[in-house]
């Protein structure tokens, strides 16, 4: 069972909705007990970094996800759920994020032909193969919303894209995967690094 955590930041239908497409069992849940009971979980998100860190603390969901992440089962973030699992974002100055990864996120800088929020399909250059990224060739296009990036400070980064700067698109350390793009939203490509995250569940 993999439970999509509730925290009232959005995206959770077009996840939960990818996941039964490929035949995972799923719950969508804001319950610690849910959490902690279930074999996976995902952290999905569209908004603003501090919105999504006062959600998850009015429901008590900060500890129960540090825990989970502990316990060494498959956990995945994206989007704003990549960025919170890092200390801070220049979005929301004084917030302190999750701080289960070192790193900062901030603001796309404005550039000459750029708009943003970056929206649309962008390609990326797989920095490391396998876990979410097995089987999948170089430079696949995903589907990209965001106005700020992250900026990884330790040896984790899986994949980059280019958008005026470069952007840290997806990490890895253990068993705790995250991408700044949808993987929910990017097709057949997405569906296959979806599989491939589900396909932790049975190895563990």
């Amino acid at each position: 069972m993999i439970c999509i955590i509730d925290y009232g930041a959005g995206n959770i239908e077009s996840v939960r909705k990818a996941l039964e497409y490929i035949g995972a069992e799923c719950v969508v849940s804001s319950d610690a007990n849910v959490l902690m009971n279930s074999d996976a979980a995902i952290l999905p998100g569209v908004g603003s970094f501090g919105d999504a860190m006062e959600n998850l603390r009015a429901r008590n969901l900060e500890k129960p996800i540090s825990e989970f992440v502990k316990s060494g089962k498959p956990f995945l973030g994206i989007c704003l759920g990549l960025q919170i699992l890092f200390e801070s974002s220049e979005e929301s100055p004084g917030v302190r994020g999750l701080s289960l990864l070192k790193g900062k996120i901030v603001r796309i800088p404005d550039g000459e032909g750029l708009k943003i929020p970056h929206m649309g399909w962008n390609s990326l250059n797989i920095e490391k193969q396998g876990g979410l990224f097995k089987d999948i060739p170089d430079n696949p296009y995903v589907y990209f919303v965001h106005s700020y990036y992250l900026r990884a400070e330790e040896d984790i980064v899986t994949s980059t894209a280019e958008y005026g700067i470069t952007i840290h698109a997806s990490v890895a350390k253990e068993n705790l995967w995250a991408c700044q793009f949808h993987p929910e939203k990017s097709g057949e490509l997405g569906i296959e690094l979806l599989k491939n995250f589900v396909g932790k569940i049975e190895v563990e």
